[in-house]
């Protein structure tokens, strides 16, 4: 069975506007409501691909009722805990004027230590992971320690572990030795406590992050496409061009495709991920990767051995 966990999913209200006009009133042209959280995102396009998986995590409120409700009608399996707090709702609005996008991201509840170890707890009992993604930011009142903790309980189970997340989440988790992270550049940057830009310090920084062990290294570059770094490889993954309507999702999306590659025996996963990113990328919305658009992409993905 395939997990994912998100310590602190979302609603993603996303707005269109026709031109923001500031100190006026501003009236919205249309609205969507999506299930978000970096983890619900691997759920929703691994279930477009086919691949069963269950979604964990913690919610709360109305807003996490109308969350349950949505990966009802996703067709996503979910097993959360259920805390006093209510699930934060994020704020996407697309300035159709100017074709830009901005995103006012909320802190999320405060979770209580007695609620985290009804995680721990949940975590502890999985039956038969195969494959465990980890992702996201932690809500108020959790420690980045979490993310180490639920790494080693999974490895045990003979799970491979993908940790997706920022800052001290990342630092920490790498700690419990995920089998891959996929940090983009900045969270890369941010990470070794320098800016990367050069391609050849990228794969640097990814090659002694593996020597702390870490099997796989996903750096995700945008428009660039993806560098998959091992100790025994480097290889880069890039995408044709193609009209960009959305990024909110990709590299969850790209994720999903990476685990999606796993899970058939794909040698050439990483260009799963990038096809699967690039094809959210083509739709407005939260992680709507289509797979018609998937299939028609990963036949374009070009692919660089260094």
């Amino acid at each position: 069975m395939i997990y994912s966990i998100t310590l602190n999913p979302s609603l993603d209200r996303t707005l269109w506007i026709k031109k923001i006009e500031y100190d006026d009133t501003n009236r919205i042209e249309r609205e969507k409501r999506y299930a978000g959280g970096k983890g619900i995102d691997v759920s929703r396009v691994l279930t477009i691909f086919g691949v069963k998986n269950t979604a964990l995590g913690f919610i709360g409120g109305f807003t996490g009722e109308e969350l349950e409700g949505r990966l009802l009608n996703y067709g996503i399996q979910y097993n959360f805990v259920r805390i006093s707090g209510e699930t934060r709702t994020n704020i996407i609005i697309n300035d159709i004027g100017t074709k830009s996008q901005t995103v006012f991201s909320a802190r999320g509840p405060e979770v209580k230590p007695y609620e985290l170890m009804q995680m721990i707890h949940k975590v502890e009992e999985l039956e038969g992971p195969e494959i465990v993604i980890v992702s996201g930011s932690l809500p108020i009142g959790v420690h980045p320690e979490i993310y180490r903790k639920v790494i080693e309980i999974v490895k045990k189970k003979g799970a491979k572990v993908v940790l997706d997340t920022d800052g001290d989440a990342l630092k920490v988790g790498i700690k419990g030795c995920p089998d891959v992270i996929k940090p983009n550049v900045h969270e890369l940057s941010r990470l070794k406590g320098m800016m990367l830009e050069d391609v050849d310090d990228i794969m640097k920084a990814a090659q002694g992050i593996c020597k702390q062990g870490v099997e796989t290294v996903l750096v995700s570059m945008g428009a660039k496409g993806m560098l998959m770094v091992t100790e025994r490889e480097i290889c880069l993954a890039s995408p044709p061009k193609v009209l960009v309507k959305n990024t909110i999702g990709a590299g969850d999306s790209a994720v999903a495709g990476f685990v999606y590659g796993l899970t058939l025996g794909k040698k050439n996963a990483l260009a799963y991920a990038v096809a699967a990113g690039t094809a959210t990328t083509l739709r407005p919305g939260t992680a709507l990767c289509r797979k018609d658009d998937f299939l028609e992409l990963i036949q374009k993905i070009m692919m660089k051995k260094f």
